[in-house]
């Protein structure tokens, strides 16, 4: 494969706010030293996670955090037929082989299936009556089968070397103009909402996909092809469409595939997009940016474009060369 995946993409969201800050506005950033709208990176990630497509294609290949996976262990052991306090005792030994340093986020700990198949037999073998100290190795892997863990990368402090860097980097996700005042119709004083054209930048090194991946080449294209028609499809963090129906698919995309160099098109909006048809100004700023850099650094990268806006290519064009 390849060695380089860049997605950029271009997300027009309806009136809504797909992120808040902690005093309850939408998120900015000062870019071109003008505001615009944000979304950070890790919502993107966590919504694409915790997305229906990635729980059905990718089902059996994903991580699940090591605080769900105790009260799994003892749940499973008592359906064995082992007493419940034995079977309590047994999750919470397990569990204690995963200490993790005060403060830390516990939720992040995240195990791959092959791993949680090491700590129920683990927990089975203390149910047993055994007394059993894992080493860190004897539980845990440095590449298997966890796509999520594969892309997005994990990290276990207190347990050197099982930390894994993860194959995708995902930009902030900014507005291609600049960020209007706040409207709210309500007159209840309640932070306001807007719409706006989003741009997302990810890129993907395929080698450590599928080094992260044990060398499971077929897992690997599976994955691309996953988070391609999630990214295009799965653009709002979840907490924030319910009240606003705010999801919207991806207008625009532009696939590109080579060798690098790494690096975003954000440049293209430096100077805010501005005027109507915001999409098709929008749209030729980021090619005609692309064009220039291209010429100017030598790049001759394979493409694919999916432009809804002007009705050409397809995502299928982009799922194409995301695998190949």
């Amino acid at each position: 494969m390849i060695p380089l995946l860049q997605l950029h993409l271009l997300v027009a969201y309806p009136p809504s706010a797909p992120e808040r800050d902690a005093a309850g506005r939408p998120k900015t950033a000062i870019f071109g030293n003008h505001p615009r709208r944000r979304i950070s990176s890790q919502s993107l990630v966590r919504a694409w996670c915790a997305s229906p497509v990635f729980a059905t294609t990718l089902a059996g290949h994903l991580s699940r955090p090591v605080l769900e996976l105790v009260p799994a262990i003892g749940s499973r052991l008592m359906a064995e037929a082992v007493p419940e306090p034995a079977a309590r005792a047994a999750a919470a030994a397990v569990a204690a082989q995963f200490a993790l340093p005060a403060g830390f986020q516990a939720d992040r700990a995240l195990l791959a299936p092959a791993e949680q198949r090491l700590a129920l037999a683990l927990a089975r073998r203390i149910a047993a009556g055994e007394a059993v100290t894992a080493a860190p190795g004897e539980l845990l892997r440095h590449a298997d089968d966890a796509v999520d863990i594969a892309l997005f990368g994990r990290a276990l402090p207190g347990l050197a070397g099982f930390d894994r860097e993860a194959a995708v980097q995902v930009a902030h996700a900014i507005t291609t103009h600049g960020s209007p005042p706040e409207v709210n119709g309500s007159g209840d004083g309640a932070p306001g909402i807007d719409g706006a054209l989003y741009y997302l930048y990810l890129c993907i090194d395929r080698g450590r996909l599928i080094s992260n991946l044990a060398g499971d080449e077929a897992l690997a294209r599976a994955a691309l092809g996953t988070l391609v028609l999630t990214a295009a499809t799965v653009t709002a963090p979840r907490d924030a469409t319910p009240s606003m129906a705010g999801p919207a698919p991806a207008g625009y995309i532009l696939a590109e595939s080579g060798r690098g160099p790494v690096r975003t098109l954000a440049g293209a909006f430096l100077d805010p997009v501005a005027g109507c048809d915001l999409m098709g100004r929008s749209i030729a700023a980021l090619e005609s940016h692309r064009h220039r850099l291209a010429a100017a650094y030598g790049e001759t990268p394979e493409t694919a474009v999916m432009d809804a806006h002007l009705g050409r290519g397809t995502l299928d064009d982009i799922v194409a060369l995301a695998t190949r």
